[in-house]
C-alpha cells in the first residue's frame, strides 16, 4: 500500500511538472512569435507592436515558473555536488538531507511572500501600464508552480521521488563528455 502511494505521489509530481514544462515551452514559443511579429511590423509598416514589452516580459516569467518544477524534479538545475562527491556515508547522506531541507524551506518561503503579492494585485485589479493586461492571471502561476517544486523537495526527502544521485536517473556532468 505505501509503494503504490508513493508511486501515485511520484507520477502525479511528475505529470503536473511536464504539464508546467509544456505550458513554459509554449510560452517561448509565444515570446518568439510575438518578437518576430513586432520586428516584421517595424520593417513593413513602420509601427512595432506596441505590446512587446509587457508581453514578452510576462511570458518569460511564465516560462520561468513553468520550467522549474521540471527542472528540479529532474536535478538539472545548478547544483554545487562538490561537497557530497568528497564525501561518502553518513556525511554524504547529511549533506543531502541539509540541501533538500534548505530547499524546501526555500520554496515555502517564497510560497509564503508571493501569496501576498497575489492578493495585493487581485483585490486592486492592477494592471500592467501599456496595455492593461491584468496581473493577477499571471501572478498565479507563481505559487502554483512553486508549491509543485517545494512539493517534490518534499517528496525527495521522504523517498518518494528518487534522488538525482541515484544510479537510476541519467545524469550529465562535464567529467563524462568527450
Amino acid at each position: 500500500m505505501k509503494s503504490l502511494l508513493k508511486k501515485i505521489i511520484s507520477r502525479g509530481l511528475e505529470y503536473l511538472a511536464r504539464a508546467c514544462a509544456t505550458l513554459a515551452v509554449i510560452s517561448l514559443m509565444a515570446i518568439v512569435a510575438v518578437i518576430v511579429t513586432s520586428v516584421f511590423m517595424r520593417k513593413f509598416a513602420n509601427s512595432p507592436l506596441h505590446i512587446t514589452e509587457e508581453v514578452v516580459g510576462l511570458l518569460l516569467s511564465v516560462a520561468l515558473f513553468l520550467g522549474l518544477p521540471l527542472v528540479t524534479l529532474r536535478g538539472k538545475h545548478v547544483n554545487v555536488s562538490m561537497l557530497t562527491r568528497a564525501t561518502q556515508g553518513t556525511v554524504k547522506i547529511s549533506l543531502q538531507v541539509a540541501g533538500l531541507l534548505i530547499g524546501a524551506s526555500f520554496f515555502i518561503w517564497l510560497i509564503w511572500d508571493a501569496i501576498p503579492w497575489f492578493d495585493f494585485a487581485f483585490k486592486r485589479n492592477l494592471k500592467t501600464e501599456t496595455t492593461r493586461i491584468l496581473l493577477y492571471p499571471w501572478m498565479a502561476l507563481m505559487p502554483f508552480s512553486l508549491s509543485i517544486t517545494g512539493a517534490i523537495f518534499i517528496a525527495r526527502l521522504f523517498g518518494v521521488v528518487k534522488n538525482s544521485e541515484d544510479p537510476e536517473i541519467e545524469h550529465t556532468t562535464y567529467e563524462k563528455a568527450p
